[in-house]
């Protein structure tokens, strides 16, 4: 079956005075997916994600919405949560939240009704009345997902959605983000939090000095930068385990859980296997279990960012 993309994005190229923010930027995001925008300050996301928005537009190249030239039109389908956010101060919380559907299309009968549901799920239905500058930095945000949700729009952006949040809050807008999908819509998630990319992405991009350097479905990228690496859950000396490596085996990672068991990773270095570590290990530890592990997304993203600098690295000196 044909993967269906609710944006199309083809080699955009956007400037500033001198300074490049897209170099010949594709990316293609599918329907009803999770797609993580990824790369370090200044790499070029905020960038896309205000062409998307229709904020700015491209110097050149084509954005597609539903195989459909991207036209101002389209905004009111897509829900936009800014890193920076901006509500205004002085205004009530829902006077203001009521303003803001209605731009997006929504009557104010319609934008109540589903605001109020909104608010009661967050539990700040209390603050409705309130003025925004009353609140705290986490009730805010949560105001700000709401209003950016509450049109059931089929694109969501979302920039570094969980910042400021506690972890139940935290934990809480993680799971409203996998239901919107779960209902159909498409997600374009923008953060530095490896560990969210990992517990919600299905595809990524990685953009790196206004270029992209790695992208496609997050568990294939994962096994691409895996490197015969195996983590191994063991009970027993760390100085007996460490004796079984021999020079074959480079420990990469350790963690303590006590003071006789172990969770560590380790890396064949020579022509050893893994089941002649094991049979060294099993002469003075008890395993638990061992199982061959992929890369993490954090460990990917310093690695892929590092190597794409390089060449730049080297003109510079």
């Amino acid at each position: 079956m044909a993967i269906k993309y609710i944006i199309k994005a083809s080699k955009l190229v956007k400037k500033y005075n001198n300074h490049i923010a897209l170099n010949n930027v594709s990316i293609k995001i599918p329907k009803g997916s999770i797609y993580g925008l990824l790369g370090p300050n200044g790499a070029g996301k905020t960038t896309f994600i205000r062409l998307v928005n229709k904020i700015t537009k491209p110097d050149s190249g084509e954005i597609f919405f539903n195989n459909k030239p991207l036209i101002d039109e389209h905004t009111q389908k897509i829900g936009y949560l800014p890193e920076e956010r901006g509500l205004y101060k002085k205004m009530k919380v829902g006077e203001q939240a009521i303003y803001l559907a209605q731009l997006k299309g929504m009557t104010k009968l319609d934008a109540i009704k589903k605001l109020t549901e909104w608010f009661d799920k967050f539990d700040i239905l209390d603050w409705w009345e309130k003025k925004v500058e009353d609140l705290s930095k986490g009730m805010a945000q949560k105001v700000q997902f709401i209003i950016s949700v509450v049109h059931e729009p089929e694109l969501l952006i979302l920039d570094e959605p969980f910042s400021g949040f506690d972890p139940i809050n935290t934990e809480l807008i993680k799971q409203e983000i996998l239901e919107l999908r779960r209902k159909g819509s498409t997600i374009i998630f923008s953060t530095h939090n490896m560990q969210s990319v990992e517990e919600v992405c299905d595809y990524i991009t990685l953009i790196n000095q206004a270029e992209t350097i790695i992208e496609g479905p997050i568990e294939e990228v994962k096994k691409r930068f895996s490197q015969n690496t195996y983590d191994i859950h063991f009970v027993g000396n760390m100085i007996t385990f460490t004796n079984a490596l021999w020079t074959d085996f480079d420990l990469l990672r350790k963690e303590e859980i006590s003071k006789t068991e172990f969770k560590v990773t380790v890396c064949p270095t020579g022509q050893n296997s893994i089941n002649e570590l094991i049979k060294n290990i099993v002469q003075g530890c008890e395993i638990k279990s061992v199982y061959e592990s992929s890369a993490k997304m954090h460990d990917i993203f310093i690695k892929a960012v590092a190597e794409s600098n390089e060449p730049n690295d080297a003109m510079n000196k």
